[in-house]
Parts: structure tokens; sequence; C-alpha cells
């Protein structure tokens, strides 16, 4: 079974570091360690919100949060297993300084029965002063083997 599993992290880190939305975000997969992870989003003119202020716009924020909150429970799982958001609270801290970019921390806290917990953190310098904070509430459905 090590060996499965083995090959099932490897397989989610690839595809959380290559998702489409990622992707298009222009972001990177930094770290996808047992319970943590950590992403990159190089700031990019297409990621404003403001045009006025330079200020990434609170929605990809909200989305790389969600991301590596579930990409932290997926390097954690013991085995395959599909995941959905049930619920995730954002807590925005301060506007992201324009022409900087994001770097996003996430550590799972808690896999249980058919839920997990996780938190992530953005910030610009250092995760002591964050952009904005996470806590995500996962679904988790087994992934069964086929005969």
């Amino acid at each position: 079974m090590t060996g499965e599993l083995d090959f099932w992290r490897e397989a989610m880190r690839q595809g959380m570091g290559q998702t489409a939305f990622l992707r298009a975000l222009g972001g990177e997969l930094v770290e996808f360690t047992n319970g943590r992870g950590r992403m990159r989003l190089p700031f990019a003119p297409h990621l404003v919100g403001d045009p006025a202020t330079g200020v990434i716009h609170g929605g990809v924020l909200t989305a790389m949060l969600d991301q590596a909150c579930g990409m932290a429970i997926g390097s954690a799982l013991r085995a395959p297993t599909m995941m959905a958001t049930l619920d995730l609270r954002i807590d925005y801290m301060k506007p992201a300084a324009p022409h900087t970019d994001i770097l996003v921390e996430s550590q799972c806290l808690k896999i249980a029965h058919d839920v997990a917990f996780a938190r992530a953190v953005a910030f610009q310098t250092t995760p002591d002063e964050p952009v904005a904070i996470a806590t995500g509430t996962f679904m988790l459905s087994p992934v069964e083997a086929k005969a």
C-alpha cells in the first residue's frame, strides 16, 4: 500500500501544481509535504481588481486560499480520497501591495472520518503580516479501488 500511496501523493502534487486555475493565474506550487503546502502567485496586471490602486482582486486570493487548504489536506491523507470544500471562511486583513508577489502557506489541522480541516495565510513579506487568512472544512470521500 505504501507504494500506491506514494504514487497517489505524487500524482496529487503534480495535479495541484498544474490545475487550469493555477496555470491561468500564473501561480506555482512551491511546497507539497505531509500536511503542508506553499504556493507563489507572481503579480500580474490581469489579477488586479481595482486599476486605480493596483490591488489584487479578492476573488483571486479566495481561490488561492481554497486550493492551498485542499492541497495541505491532500498531502496529509493516507489513502486516495476525493474532497470538496464544505465551508471556507476568509478574513481579509489588508490590501495586498501592488506589483508584489503573494505567497500562500497552508496547513492541515485535522482529518476525521469524513471531514478535514485546514487553514491558510496569504502574505507578501512574512506570515506574521497577512493579507488574508482562511479556515476551511472539506468533505472527504474515499476512492474505491476498481477490480
